[in-house]
């Protein structure tokens, strides 16, 4: 697949960064057109991968955001960015649209930036071109507040209606114990890019390997084709080339000693990449379609292999609309299984995250009428202070 690759906010923008990184790091070529979009100025400093001229500032001369962001505030996050549509519209006329397959807008939705000015993006992306717009959402941890947890719950809704599919990215479900905030969001980011790579760049079959059961961009796209939100699986096996061969390491290195064949590999990668932790935690049942590629040398990856692992998705996913296919990777040195789950209905974090946005409205209702209150006692005051003495 080819992509238009679009970051909103302080997020949105490292996780295309990442992306970035690790296309050149694997050789892939995904991200035929990036762009970065953020409030603050010292933020759209911060990508290593994203070129300068892909830089988009807004806000910087709203009165509010004067180029310093928007202090989590959605609301002020969707002015700034309505503010400087003009300049928006003029980055996006650089997009040689009819390179890409799709759009892809990644964004934040606990920060103002990428849940205020996300959603405009999408909107005027939807105008322009016909092209599928996919959103790519990181939800925030529950660690990370309830103001976040209002933001994501009110922008999830609009993401959701606004694009062509949403995959989800949960950070509650990714952080470790023992790190720091900012470590645990360079280790999330660059999980997510691995799994979004993996899956989207397949398709674009390099003609000198042969695929047992090529993948296209199209199985992809028909796989998202669904509306609503969807979560993605992924685990890989490491291919050292030794003495005894790329096939003979490959061979020894088995999920259950039972498992003797190439094909019994493929299943067991399959199943290990369904039943790890998935971007957003889901009943596997609960979806409507799902997606197998299996990326690595072609060698390693038998078409007995993709049809056993696809079967045994139908049965645990419970639905027969299921594509499987390869992305032949030779100099690759690990043998990975990406696992798409389309439009999933049964995602728990997302009901707690619109409970935490309840309690956290309520919180902000109480402290602001607590507020009028005072504001009112101090005016009663003042006016019994200016009352004539009888």
């Amino acid at each position: 697949m080819k992509l238009a690759t679009i970051g909103v906010g302080n997020a949105g923008s490292k996780i295309i960064d990442r992306m970035l990184e690790f296309e050149q790091e694997t050789g892939r070529n995904l991200c035929r057109h990036v762009l970065v979009i953020n409030s603050a100025r010292t933020d759209l400093a911060k990508p290593d991968y994203v070129p300068e001229d892909r830089r988009v500032l807004i806000g910087d001369t709203h009165q509010k955001a004067k180029g310093h962001g928007v202090g989590g505030d959605v609301e002020v996050g969707a002015e700034v960015a309505k503010h400087d549509i003009d300049e928006i519209r003029r980055a996006f006329d650089d997009v040689e649209i009819h390179e890409v397959d799709a759009i892809l807008v990644a964004a934040g939705l606990g920060g103002g930036t990428g849940s205020g000015a996300g959603p405009v993006v999408i909107d005027e992306l939807q105008k322009m071109y016909d092209e599928p717009v996919y959103g790519l959402g990181i939800l925030p941890g529950e660690y990370e507040g309830g103001r976040p947890a209002l933001n994501a719950a009110r922008s999830l809704q609009s993401f959701v209606t606004k694009v062509d599919n949403f995959i989800a990215f949960d950070n509650d479900a990714w952080r470790s114990r023992g790190q720091t905030i900012e470590e645990g969001y360079e280790e999330m980011n660059r999980e997510l890019a691995v799994r979004i790579v993996t899956l989207l760049a397949a398709g674009e079959i390099d003609e000198t390997e042969v695929a047992e059961n090529a993948m296209d961009s199209s199985d992809i796209m028909r796989t998202l084709d669904t509306d609503g939100v969807s979560s993605i699986g992924y685990a890989s096996t490491r291919i050292e080339q030794d003495g005894e061969g790329l096939l003979d390491r490959f061979r020894e290195e088995r999920d259950d000693p039972g498992e003797a064949t190439d094909a019994a590999k493929i299943k067991g990668l399959v199943r290990r990449a369904v039943n790890s932790r998935l971007t957003l935690p889901c009943e596997i049942s609960s979806a409507d379609r799902a997606l197998i590629v299996l990326s690595g040398p072609s060698e390693l990856i038998s078409r007995k292999g993709i049809e056993s692992a696809r079967q045994w998705l139908e049965d645990a996913a419970d639905t027969v609309d299921i594509l499987a296919g390869d992305d032949p990777r030779p100099n690759a040195d690990e043998l990975a299984a990406v696992v798409l789950l389309s439009n999933v209905t049964e995602t728990p974090r997302i009901k707690e995250i619109q409970s935490q946005a309840v309690d956290a409205q309520d919180k902000i209702e109480e402290l602001e009428a607590v507020r009028e209150q005072e504001i009112e006692d101090l005016i009663t005051d003042d006016d019994d202070k200016l009352d004539p003495v009888v």
